[in-house]
């Protein structure tokens, strides 16, 4: 019987995204914040959307992130 192991590859892709995720979630919600304060200036709505955007962004990497490090884990890619 063959033991499975972990995709060393795959586990390391799977966290520079999560590193990724974890940028865009400090600077998302930082960026919403800041605009959310300032509503009266020019550039208000160009950067709300901009921001919601950031912060969907990071959500979906993150989703990817953790899906690709259980993939590490449970998945073998590997052929006899």
């Amino acid at each position: 019987m063959e033991t499975k192991s972990t995709d060393k590859e795959v586990l390391v892709k799977g966290i520079k995204q999560m590193a990724a995720a974890m940028l865009l979630m400090f600077i998302g919600p930082t960026l919403l914040y800041l605009v959310l304060t300032n509503k009266e200036k020019d550039f208000y709505i160009p950067l709300l959307i901009i921001a919601i955007l950031i912060c969907a962004l990071a959500v979906f990497i993150a989703f990817k992130g953790i899906n690709t490090i259980l993939d590490s884990f449970f998945k073998s890619n590997k052929t006899k």
